[in-house]
């Protein structure tokens, strides 16, 4: 479905590198090497197209688990990879090396998303889908994620929450403005304490967490797993500190239609 004023090709898109992909045929043959676009592949009800995924992609369970692997995210198995003969590769600027790109693109085409904003992960969730010959089935996810979307900025109007999200442990590592995860709990008031921090990423010590004083200090999931050990680490934070579901507050593509409701909770 093309939207109002797109003189695209029904089948085609510009992916985050900036390259214009369109496959003559719906993809048959789908490696995803982005745990967050394996569930949305699913989502859009590829999933028996799907046929190599990387060791973290675990949704949705138990279907991915019959899939064969082809390693982690930033370490391939290439030759496990090619000899599944993919006619799509689904890769991620962040999640991957952009460095893999010319190997990728001499086994399948490939497409590459790095969504930044909200606007971003939809805009891509949209384009996958028009790559993929779906686009019928991505409009319609796209839309439930934006009425999730609305709904959480109508629970959450008016509120706002100071916080700081740690995605590592020793060193302590939060997240500036420029990523994923600032954007979507901007969507319900949170206000990152490291916003300005050059890093996306960056590191900081406890001193500087406690001289940030965030009202809340959020424990992500993943990348590292916190526990109530490290809580305790935080000495004067540790009861402002929350854990809180990483895949729901950093996937893009079909989490983000339960995301919303779970980060409005958090306000």
């Amino acid at each position: 479905m093309s939207r109002a004023g797109d003189a695209r090709p029904a089948h085609g898109a510009t992916d985050a590198r900036g390259v214009q992909l369109e496959l003559p045929r719906p993809p048959q043959r789908i490696v995803s090497l982005v745990p967050s676009s394996t569930e949305t592949l699913f989502a859009l009800g590829l999933g028996e197209r799907v046929v190599g995924r990387t060791r973290y992609c675990v949704h949705p369970a138990p279907e991915v688990q019959a899939l064969p692997e082809v390693g982690g995210t930033k370490a391939l198995a290439w030759e496990r990879l090619a000899a599944l003969q993919p006619d799509l590769i689904v890769a991620n600027a962040e999640e991957n090396k952009p460095e893999m790109w010319p190997r990728l693109e001499a086994i399948a085409p490939l497409w590459v998303a790095f969504p930044r904003e909200v606007s971003d992960a939809l805009h891509d969730l949209r384009d996958m889908a028009r790559v993929c010959h779906v686009p019928a089935a991505g409009e319609a996810l796209a839309v439930r994620i934006e009425e999730a979307r609305s709904a959480a900025r109508a629970a959450s109007a008016g509120r706002s929450f100071r916080y700081a999200y740690l995605i590592w442990h020793a060193p302590w590592m939060a997240v500036n403005h420029d990523t994923f995860i600032a954007r979507m709990l901007a969507e319900v008031g949170g206000v990152n304490v490291f916003a300005a921090h050059d890093e996306r990423y960056p590191s900081v010590t406890l001193d500087e967490l406690v001289a940030a004083d965030p009202e809340r200090v959020l424990l992500s999931s993943e990348p590292f797993d916190f526990t109530e050990t490290h809580r305790a680490e935080l000495g004067p934070l540790a009861e402002r500190a929350r854990f809180v579901d990483g895949e729901l507050c950093s996937w893009h593509g079909a989490r983000m239609e339960a995301a919303f409701a779970y980060l409005a909770a958090l306000g």
